[in-house]
């Protein structure tokens, strides 16, 4: 057993303690990493080569009556495998001290889980200010749901199109679950071989909802060949109205005979377009009288002090 107490004692044995600087409501710990080496996230290999440090602050408990504010000095490490896609890598603590891209410590953070579980938002989040913990609502309510959601079943009916990344220069490819309504990627861009390569990963996927073009079906016959291609709704929709246009402009001719003979009865017409129709019948009445002072002789000023209406 320590005869004396230390500061660092306070803490987990992976770090170490550099200084301590007391304020009125703040208690700022220095402190690093004590491990010579870090293993690899992607190969898990471990390496010993330092390329930078960088700050990161972390909030702690708060320790007689003040809050701990952690200002650690994190390595970056080299990784020594040729092969391996992650070359350089942060140095990872322990899930028990510090989860990656977390900027409260594992204790604090199953404290706030609790607060929030029993409590709920505001009132959680005004019994963590008196208890010295600087939380909000929205972040008690978020760290519930981050705890509390099952991670996502794998997709199995998909949902490819293309979108741009900026609009007429670059584009990528986006997949959604369509059974979760959920964009689950969002690929660089709307190369074949690219999307290939994602739906080699997912052999669950049996359905795959895509446009009418031929890189996406060819990706999708090659990756999955099991696979049931579909067009999707909005792109038969699409496809339908362009083709309906299409055929309505090589017959507008007789399209305008036919109309031209036929009534319309305003009883059968939505609000909008009985406005429509109204202003259709205005312009067709207001183009009749200017004709007929045409055919009459008039000039052209004199129809526009008659009509009120400008000669454009």
């Amino acid at each position: 057993m320590s005869a004396y107490f230390q500061p660092s004692d306070l803490f987990p044995a992976e770090l170490e303690v550099e200084a301590v600087h007391h304020r009125p409501d703040v208690i700022v710990v220095t402190a690093h990493g004590q491990s010579r080496g870090c293993r690899c996230p992607e190969c898990g290999t471990t390496s010993h080569r330092v390329h930078s440090r960088y700050p990161r602050i972390i909030t702690d408990l708060p320790c007689a009556g003040r809050r701990i504010k952690l200002h650690l000095t994190v390595r970056r490490f080299i990784c020594n495998v040729v092969h391996c896609r992650r070359k350089i890598f942060a140095e990872r603590f322990g899930d028990g001290v510090i989860r990656p891209m977390a900027r409260r410590t594992a204790r604090l953070e199953t404290l706030v889980h609790h607060l929030a579980l029993a409590l709920g938002g505001r009132p959680a989040a005004r019994f963590a200010d008196r208890l010295g913990l600087p939380v909000s609502n929205d972040t008690l309510l978020r760290t519930v749901r981050r705890y509390d959601r099952p991670p996502p079943p794998p997709p199995s009916v998909i949902g490819i199109d293309d979108w741009a990344w900026r609009r007429n220069h670059r584009y990528g490819t986006i997949i959604c679950d369509l059974e979760r309504r959920k964009t689950i990627a969002l690929l660089p861009d709307r190369e074949p071989s690219t999307t290939k390569a994602w739906l080699v990963e997912q052999p669950q996927i049996e359905i795959v909802a895509r446009d009418r073009g031929g890189g996406y079906a060819q990706a999708a016959a090659q990756a999955l060949p099991h696979a049931e291609q579909v067009a999707d709704r909005w792109h038969l929709m699409e496809n339908a109205s362009h083709a309906f246009l299409d055929a309505v402009r090589k017959s507008m001719r007789e399209v305008r005979v036919a109309v031209g003979t036929a009534t319309v009865n305003p009883k059968l017409l939505t609000a909008a377009e009985r406005l429509q129709y109204e202003g259709y019948l205005r312009r067709e009445e207001t183009n009749s009288v200017i004709r007929g002072l045409v055919g009459e002789g008039v000039s052209i000023k004199e129809i526009v002090r008659r009509t009120g209406h400008s000669r454009k």
